[in-house]
């Protein structure tokens, strides 16, 4: 393993980073000639996620700083962080596909068009940012939806369960935990995200490390309650045993490369919220590479 290249993943989620935790654990990197290895914590991470500037997030900063080689994030994000200037590509869209849901343990919320108004809890600039507002347009118009950022997924569960808020957007295992817990989903988004990897790597070191990432989810999806869910529910520190993960939310396929023409309709609709430089979507896929 002395001679294998060695590459470096800031931690982002271990729903998103399951493939990297189970390859590592697996052995799929080393089988493709890469000694790949978290670049911190995921308890260090959670504590970054209050912030509102996504530059100053652990992944983000550890990226940028050279103390990790890539991580996960959402396929909206991705533009958003190239954008700011962030030196890395978009490899390939991640293997999680995952949902976001708007739930509530209020009985007046019941369908997105309940929501006209009221204050959906979120992480700004990730996941729940983004498909919330992709939720709530349809049903309440843009001047109606209102957001408020707390911040991590553990953050936002407490919101809901403590009842300090109406509606919150979370993401598994927590969505599992909170309809356990007599929650009701309001509404929910599947959606991609993608594989940001530093400019340092060389295409062939891009290619073994999607090639066994795609190993690893063939691992996952073989088994997935003894693999899988042991890993994702970490981050609801015991409130939730594996096999009460629920399969509806999360599932996990072989990274796919980024089409130009679906790149397209996301750039349009961020730069339609005002979410971008608002160069044109020809220039914007060049700058992502």
């Amino acid at each position: 393993m002395a001679d294998m290249p060695t590459v470096r993943i800031a931690p982002n989620n271990p729903l998103f980073d399951l493939p990297v935790l189970v390859g590592i654990e697996h052995g799929t990197f080393k089988r493709h000639g890469l000694d790949v290895k978290l670049s911190g914590r995921y308890e260090d991470r959670e504590a970054t996620l209050r912030t509102q500037e996504p530059m100053l997030r652990m992944k983000e900063n550890m990226l940028d700083c050279g103390t990790a080689d890539g991580y996960t994030v959402c396929e909206w994000a991705t533009i958003d962080r190239i954008e700011r200037g962030q030196k890395a590509n978009v490899a390939a869209l991640r293997a999680c596909v995952g949902a976001q849901a708007i739930l509530s343990y209020d009985d007046t919320l019941q369908a997105p068009r309940d929501l006209k108004d009221v204050p959906v809890v979120v992480n700004e600039f990730t996941g729940s940012h983004y498909t919330t507002l992709s939720m709530l347009e349809g049903g309440v118009g843009r001047d109606h939806i209102v957001i408020e950022h707390i911040g991590a997924p553990w953050a936002r569960w407490e919101a809901l369960r403590d009842r300090t808020h109406r509606a919150v957007t979370l993401m598994e295992p927590f969505i599992s935990l909170a309809l356990r817990e007599g929650a009701h989903i309001i509404a929910a988004e599947f959606y991609r995200g993608g594989d940001m990897i530093s400019n340092n790597l060389t295409a062939e070191q891009r290619r073994a490390f999607l090639d066994a990432e795609n190993e690893a989810v063939d691992l996952i999806n073989k088994d997935f309650y003894k693999i899988a869910a042991p890993h994702i529910v970490t981050t609801a520190r015991g409130e939730l045993k594996p096999n009460e993960l629920l399969r509806a939310f999360v599932r996990y396929k072989h990274v796919d490369f980024y089409d130009p023409s679906k790149f397209g309709q996301t750039y349009e609709w961020l730069k339609s919220w005002g979410m971008t430089k608002g160069m044109n979507q020809h220039d914007a896929f060049v700058a992502l590479g």
